[in-house]
């Protein structure tokens, strides 16, 4: 085995992408800082990476994670004027925070209680069989004892 490098579409490989694409970017805008008219220079870069996207020559283009990252950047330094003709427009930027923050930030809605294991409920059902006298609440710190965690009635009823 030789020593390739992270493979093709693992998170190494994105992160150093995702760092390769910032360098380059970076750089770009250090040279646009030096010239006269940013702004047309910036307008070109967006239009640029529109044109790239509208070559890819799908009916409706689809944005890779790497263009979202680049126009966004890219869009913020157009002047009020021309951001709004864009192919991403702030709409579309605050609508794809608003995606990541309900995909990533927010918990599934399952209602009621979360499903008991099967083992351990053949282990209440158990307990219970081989101990009549003992209610859910000792049943329940049997089980806590045994690093189960299980809720009240339902689950440790006999």
């Amino acid at each position: 085995m030789c020593c390739s490098g992270p493979k093709p579409g693992t998170i190494g490989s994105v992160s150093l992408r995702l760092l390769y694409l910032a360098f380059c970017r970076i750089v770009g805008w250090l040279t646009l800082l030096a010239r006269a008219h940013p702004s047309l220079e910036v307008e070109i870069l967006v239009l640029r990476r529109e044109n790239a996207v509208l070559r890819r020559g799908n009916p409706r283009p689809r944005l890779h994670w790497a263009d979202r990252v680049l126009l966004t950047a890219l869009i913020r330094r157009l002047p009020q004027v021309l951001r709004a003709h864009r192919m991403v427009t702030p709409t579309t930027v605050l609508a794809w925070h608003r995606r990541l923050v309900a995909k990533h930030l927010t918990f599934p809605n399952q209602p009621g209680r979360p499903p008991l294991d099967p083992i351990v409920a053949a282990l209440i059902e158990q307990t219970a069989r081989d101990n009549p006298g003992w209610g859910y609440q000792r049943i329940r710190g049997e089980l806590l004892g045994l690093g189960h965690r299980v809720g009240r009635p339902r689950s440790v009823e006999s």
